[in-house]
């Protein structure tokens, strides 16, 4: 009975420190999954913001990417983003203690620094090579062999790259740094024994012909390379004139929407007045109906117009006028003009 016990009460010692374990586990598994979230976000739109695609589209990097469903700053995003769940991993299973599991994240851990140093190093040997095949399409593109050198300096940088980067994340250091070691070789033996050895005629005549056939397309080389170089002035002249004509639309725009802003607000304010100008008009309408309906009315009495007198036969008498009688001799007599009568 008492063993009984003892193994009841050490399962729930044992369950008792699983518990918080557990919690502390899932704790961090949900902030670290969190922060990986806002991380891959956030450089999402850093890589965006610096014109990233942009870089590695011009290095050629981007032609290899347009095949998957992926951009590179998509793929750095997530790389990021498993980078942080990785760690997050690495301090929740820590919990636990020494376990397989955590040597393995801390492997995979210890080896994302180099992974993040190899993907710069082709990105930065792409751009190079790209720009070094570009120079060299513009300055000899118009040659027999021009083209044919613009693709093995591109080659040559882009594959100095890759072996670098293979280099610095460890694989196939064995395979690749013997490649390098072989092909470095090979052009070192080439120029020492083909040039200076005993290829000297024959190189001596291939020099000949290539340095004359150089010195014939000489001319050409100058006039394609001024050609491109006025080309670019002429493109770049050609961009600034057209940052230029949009500053000025731009501009013509914000002062077109300034001034139809400015005849909105006067025809605004203008309806305004006249509204209130109306409403002064009704309300002094208004006071004036009311004034005239509080004064007092005043009665004026009709007085009939006065009839002539009319005779016993019902004729109408008119009252005959007496004639004027010509004017006095003596200034001081006066004439006397339809003097009163007696009978009105």
């Amino acid at each position: 009975m008492g063993i009984r016990q003892c193994m009841v009460r050490d399962a729930l010692g044992d369950v008792v420190r699983f518990v918080p374990s557990l919690l502390l586990f899932l704790v961090i598994l949900l902030a670290g999954w969190g922060l990986a979230v806002l991380l891959r976000a956030g450089v999402r739109k850093l890589l965006a913001k610096v014109g990233f695609d942009r870089l590695v589209e011009r290095g050629g990097v981007g032609r290899a990417l347009s095949r998957t469903s992926f951009d590179a700053g998509d793929l750095i995003a997530k790389l990021v983003y498993y980078a942080i769940l990785l760690f997050t991993l690495q301090i929740a299973f820590g919990v636990w203690g020494p376990n397989p599991v955590s040597e393995l994240i801390d492997t995979v851990v210890s080896w994302l620094p180099k992974a993040a140093v190899a993907i710069v190093i082709v990105v930065v040997a792409a751009a190079l090579a790209n720009g070094l095949r570009d120079l060299v399409t513009g300055a000899l593109g118009g040659l027999s062999y021009g083209r044919l050198l613009a693709n093995l300096g591109y080659c040559f940088v882009l594959g100095l790259g890759v072996i670098a980067a293979l280099n610095q994340i460890g694989i196939a250091t064995s395979v690749t740094t013997p490649v390098l070691i072989a092909v470095l070789a090979t052009i070192a033996g080439i120029l020492i024994v083909g040039v200076g050895g005993g290829l000297v005629r024959p190189m001596q005549q291939r020099w000949e012909g290539w340095l004359t056939r150089v010195e014939q397309e000489a001319p050409a080389v100058s006039e394609r390379v001024r050609v491109a170089a006025q080309a670019r002035r002429e493109e770049a002249e050609a961009r600034r004139a057209a940052e230029a004509e949009a500053a000025r639309q731009a501009e013509a725009a914000r002062q077109a929407e300034a001034a139809e802003a400015a005849r909105k607000a006067e025809a605004a304010e203008a309806a305004r007045q006249a509204e209130a100008a109306e409403a002064a008009r009704q309300a002094a309408a208004t006071r004036a109906t009311e004034s005239a309906a509080d004064a007092p009315t005043m009665i004026v009495p009709t007085v009939p117009p006065t009839m002539p007198p009319v005779t016993p036969g019902g004729q109408i008498q008119v009252p005959t006028q007496r004639p004027v009688p010509p004017p006095p001799k003596d200034p001081d007599q006066t004439v006397v003009i339809n003097p009163p009568r007696d009978d009105v």
